[in-house]
């Protein structure tokens, strides 16, 4: 058997510790009084109605729009891709076009502190239309909390639109990198059409100023310093992470046909509340633990390593819940979705049983513990590979009926519910991060592990003692 190195095994278990620490306790900056998350925790998830509780909004058209069914259907559709866009799963939409009405019901957002529903509903409401202008001529400035002004309300030649954002295919939220500062930017990407728009503004105004707007507020106002035909542009505007990402949601979105006017708003209790969380949260604590006890006490150090690999899987599917980065959106977290992340880590459970059991049994034939181990691998690869295969095809199959893109309406009809495509969800992430960590990471260990002379007694892997 060709030896994986030694340090393998060190490397492979401090990236998973540092994945799982920051995973669940994210990462913050503080400058005087502005706290800026780097990387997102748990506390930085965005949980369901069921456990937190949500917004009830009812809109109808602004300044007396009697809206035809086409068009409430097509606001709809702008304020379901935003839901969507922002992974907010966990909703219910209707239009009833017999009072020209729009009714949602979606979750907190996650860093909500005063619950006004308001606030809550300006993400999904809003009319958001980007346009570029000539010049940068404004009418009147604000400011926002931390002293940054904003322009408001084109005037004199800005006026003038070159172009709106209609014309765009993709945006979408980054970070780039000038003069070893960085700073959270948009991307664009037009059509054909827009990039030929964009070419020709670009070469009418070169060396002049381009401005950007959402609306009357004007985000960047950059100098032409080259003519753009590639169809591809970026808005600066000392953006936060999470202001990149709305405004880039927004634009992917679209404007809304009309202009929306909230006719009421309230809050909805949560329906089983933070008790139920903290208890199943307990559980899944409890259950690890014990977990982790008896695959130490039976499998020895194929347990060990498989305990290390368990919590590097539990990290991924958290990683992919909580958004990480936060130029990424919090997946909306249900009981249901706690379920699927408690049933996947049985999953991983079940793969290192197998692996363990056969190495076993390749020591009781006499092998040595290099032969076992790569034996035992080996062997165990296609009954774990079987076994979690079903369970994708049952977990994608859920995604794909429950959730937001209703992809098999056309065989079982309409129908979104948030709680089955979270479980749905986090089944399928945790048996992928399962094949990562149980199947790629957990092998690589125990062959690193198993060349060091301390731990190469046959015992130590459930063999007979030399």
């Amino acid at each position: 058997m060709k030896r994986v190195a030694k340090p393998v095994f060190f490397i492979i278990a401090v990236l998973i510790i540092a994945l799982a620490v920051t995973s669940i306790l994210g990462v913050d900056t503080q400058r005087g009084d502005i706290v800026t998350t780097r990387i997102k925790g748990v506390d930085d998830i965005r949980w369901g109605i069921d456990i937190k509780g949500g917004v009830e909004a009812t809109f109808q058209p602004a300044d007396g729009v009697d809206a035809t069914p086409e068009q409430l259907e097509s606001a709809k559709s702008v304020i379901e891709t935003r839901m969507v866009s922002n992974n907010i799963t966990d909703y219910e939409l209707y239009a009833d076009e017999s009072s020209n009405r729009i009714i949602v019901r979606f979750p907190w957002k996650e860093e909500t502190t005063n619950y006004d529903p308001y606030e809550a509903i300006e993400e999904i409401s809003a009319t958001a239309t980007l346009t570029f202008r000539p010049g940068n001529g404004y009418e009147t400035i604000d400011y926002t909390d931390d002293g940054t002004q904003v322009m408001k309300t084109p005037t004199g030649e800005t006026t003038e639109v070159l172009l709106d954002g209609s014309y765009i295919e993709k945006a979408e939220a980054g970070v780039i990198t000038e003069n070893g500062a960085s700073q959270y930017v948009v991307s664009l990407q037009f059509n054909s059409e827009g990039a030929e728009l964009f070419k020709d503004a670009t070469t009418k105004y070169l060396n002049q100023t381009i401005s950007i707007w959402m609306d009357d507020t004007m985000l960047s106002y950059p100098t032409v310093n080259s003519v753009i035909s590639d169809g591809s542009a970026q808005i600066s505007g000392n953006f936060t992470a999470e202001e990149a990402t709305a405004l880039a949601t927004k634009i992917n979105a679209g404007a809304l046909p009309f202009s929306l006017e909230t006719v009421n708003a309230g809050s909805i209790s949560p329906t089983l509340g933070a008790n139920s969380l903290y208890a199943m949260g307990l559980a899944a604590v409890i259950a690890f633990a014990l977990i982790a006890i008896f695959m130490i006490a039976v499998f020895r150090m194929p347990g060990f390593v498989a305990v290390i690999a368990l919590i590097g899987q539990l990290a991924i599917t958290i990683v992919a819940v909580s958004g990480y980065f936060p130029v990424f959106n919090s997946f909306t977290m249900t009981l249901p979705g706690i379920a699927g992340m408690i049933l996947s880590i049985g999953m991983g459970v079940d793969a290192n049983i197998i692996t363990a059991e056969r190495i076993k049994e390749e020591l009781k034939n006499g092998k040595s513990v290099d032969s076992a181990v790569n034996a035992g691998t080996k062997n165990s690869l296609s009954a774990i590979i079987d076994g979690n295969m079903t369970v994708v095809i049952v977990a994608v199959i859920l995604i794909l009926v429950f959730g937001p893109f209703n992809m098999l309406s056309f065989i079982f009809g309409l129908s979104t519910t948030g709680s089955i495509y979270a479980f749905g969800y986090t089944l399928l992430i945790g048996v992928i991060s399962n094949f990562i960590m149980g199947i790629g990471a957990a092998r690589l260990m125990l062959k690193s592990i198993s060349g060091f002379k301390i731990f190469r007694n046959p015992k130590l892997y459930g063999g007979a003692k030399k």
